[in-house]
């Protein structure tokens, strides 16, 4: 007899449970031999090259910037091999964003802050590549490549980057390259731009953007795991260099310009100026200087946020071109808009004396002569010689504001000159439909006297004005100024020659013109242009002073300078009866207040190194500062 020690009841164990059990591991595992057969043996070419693909992707190939000469052929710009970095949004965690950043901005000694504004104003997708720093130092290149995984996403990589030879002597012209902007990159990704890609901002590297750039080849490149290059599997296609520009400057006369203008400011205590030469007779420009400037290099090698805000809030506008951007009242220099509508429109001839009076009344107003004592009798080589008010005064008044606005027209007043700079303005040519257009009146009488003195609603840019006198002094025709002579192609051809480029020729008698020219001849032998008459060359011109501004406790006014000339074609002998002017001068002053005209003491410092004049003629006893007219 058995005796149990456990009398619980022994557990029925079920078959059933492990029938089913071993059916689904069998049904199981037969799925995942299935999937697994079906991955690498069915599928697995397809998914071999998509893996191929993620590790190969397609670059480009930048194509080498064109390089800028003066007319010379001189380097005025070129490529440099410089050290870029650069940071892939995707490949930075974003945990570990502000450690990066943070070590990124200690080696790169710059603000963290720009770097974190520079990431989060990509234009481009998260997968593209960050500008963060030019011009790189090679030892801290080295530091930041071999720091590897610590600096996730952060590429370095060799680019050309611009070199601007004279810096600042050059920085209104030839502007510079800087990151493309999300709003530029929109218009131009279907160009090939990319979002790391430099653009030209400014000046020439702007507006020739599309020749200098060239044209971007391809590439098959492969990448690891972190998304850094390994190696180059194929090029696809080759890049073409960009086309070079030849310019119609002269980079000595744009020193001589340059010198004189500081020379002058310096002096005075001017904060801005302008200088300008050209050729009348083709429109070229050979010298175009606007103080105060910048350096170009600094944009170039990347300019910090600081200085750029000092560049944008200084009251002076550095970044401004005068030249072209901004405008001006022309003062007396206008009056040869009155003069030339007067003998055109046969209101008065070359011998026709007009009174001229200290003032003159309308209603109960004065209008008073600058010297408030007239010059008596005078025809039109006297009253723009001596630059009377009240002779222009009268020309204007007998034209009438329509009719002076026409002959403004016609000297290209009112109008962008079409300068191959971006940014120009266009002045004003007052109307009668102007001023209803834009202050729902007509024009006064005593405004239509204003306007024909440069004064009142007048304004024009510098680069008008010298436009102006040198259709005076090539007989009629208006050009086009221009910058770049030539372009020229990767290989030496040249793409694009010089062309003068005709605006229209003036509606102007030829004898009218004439006349005017002798008239700006008596300007400087009646000695209004003091000792500009003894210089060893011929020079006919006209000075200015503008009124603008508030006037001070005595109730004066603030006022610029201007001085514009041109010489015969022989500049001893020659005559201004002829059309053959090689040559036009301008400068303007502003705010400089001063005893005699600075302007034109301006443009004889630079005639003097122009013409190699060993003898000094400057009158620096005229840079006095003083708030009245002593020339006009």
């Amino acid at each position: 007899m058995s005796v149990f020690l456990d009398d619980r009841p022994k557990p029925v164990r079920s078959l059933s449970r492990f029938v089913v059990f071993a059916l689904v591991a069998v049904i199981g595992v037969s799925g995942l031999t299935a999937r697994l057969f079906y991955l690498q043996v069915v599928e697995g070419g397809r998914f071999a090259t998509l893996s191929t693909r993620n590790r190969t992707v397609l670059e480009a190939i930048r194509a080498p910037r064109g390089v800028i000469y003066d007319r010379n052929g001189r380097a005025l710009v070129s490529n440099v091999p410089t050290f870029v970095v650069k940071l892939r949004p995707a490949d930075l965690p974003v945990e570990r964003r502000p450690e990066v950043v943070d070590r990124l901005a200690a080696l790169l000694r710059m603000p963290a802050s720009d770097i974190n504004a520079t990431i989060d104003g990509n234009p481009g997708s998260t997968f593209d590549l960050v500008r963060i720093a030019n011009d790189v130092d090679e030892q801290t290149a080295r530091l930041i490549s071999e720091a590897g995984f610590d600096l996730p996403g952060v590429e370095v990589a060799i680019e050309a980057r611009r070199q601007y030879t004279d810096g600042p002597l050059m920085s209104q012209i030839l502007g510079y390259t800087g990151p493309v902007s999300g709003d530029q990159l929109k218009n131009l990704k279907a160009s090939g731009y990319l979002p790391d890609d430099l653009i030209g901002k400014v000046g020439l590297e702007s507006v020739y953007e599309t020749e200098l750039r060239g044209v971007y080849g391809s590439e098959s490149v492969e990448r690891d795991a972190t998304g850094r290059k390994t190696q180059v599997l194929q090029t696809v296609s080759e890049a073409r260099p960009g086309d070079s520009l030849t310019l119609t400057i002269d980079t000595k006369e744009q020193q001589y310009a340059q010198k004189a203008l500081q020379w002058a400011m310096k002096e005075v205590g001017m904060k801005r100026g302008v200088v300008i030469a050209m050729n009348p007779q083709t429109g070229e420009i050979i010298a175009l200087v606007s103080l105060p400037t910048y350096d170009n290099n600094q944009f170039a090698r990347g300019i910090s946020n600081a200085d750029y805000a000092k560049l944008l809030n200084n009251p002076d506008k550095p970044l401004l071109n005068h030249a072209i951007q901004a405008h001006y009242p022309p003062g007396s220099t206008y009056k040869l808009v009155a003069g030339t509508g007067a003998l055109a429109d046969k209101k008065i001839t070359p011998s026709t004396k007009v009174a001229t009076k200290g003032y003159l009344t309308l209603g109960s107003t004065r209008f008073y002569d600058w010297n408030h004592r007239g010059f008596g009798m005078c025809d039109i080589y006297c009253g723009f010689g001596h630059s009377s008010d009240t002779f222009f005064f009268q020309m204007a008044g007998k034209l009438g504001i329509d009719r002076l606005g026409y002959w403004a027209k016609q000297y290209g007043f009112g109008e962008p000159t079409g300068i191959d700079l971006p940014g120009e303005v266009s002045g004003i040519v007052p109307t009668n439909q102007w001023k209803q257009d834009t202050l729902g009146s007509r024009i006064f009488p005593g405004e239509t006297y204003q306007a024909g003195i440069g004064q009142g609603y007048d304004v024009v840019t510098p680069i008008q004005l010298i436009n102006a006198y040198a259709a005076l002094a090539n007989g009629g025709t208006l050009y086009q100024p221009q910058l770049v002579r030539e372009i020229v192609g990767p290989d030496g051809t040249v793409v694009r020659p010089f062309e003068k480029k005709v605006l229209h020729k003036m509606d102007v008698p030829a004898n009218v013109l004439k006349v005017m020219r002798n008239a700006a001849r008596s300007t400087v032998t009646l000695r209004h242009t003091y000792n500009l008459v003894d210089l060893p060359v011929k020079v006919a011109g006209k000075s200015g002073t503008a009124e603008f501004g508030t006037r001070d406790s005595k109730g004066r006014l603030p006022f610029h300078s201007w001085f514009v000339g041109f010489v015969p074609k022989d500049v001893r002998n020659g005559s201004f009866d002829r059309t053959d002017s090689g040559l036009v001068v301008l400068a303007f002053a502003y705010d400089s207040r001063t005893k005699g005209n600075v302007a034109t003491e301006i443009v004889k410092y630079y005639l003097q190194q122009h013409f190699a004049i060993k003898k000094d003629y400057r009158l620096p006893d005229l840079l006095k500062r003083g708030n009245f007219y002593q020339s006009n």
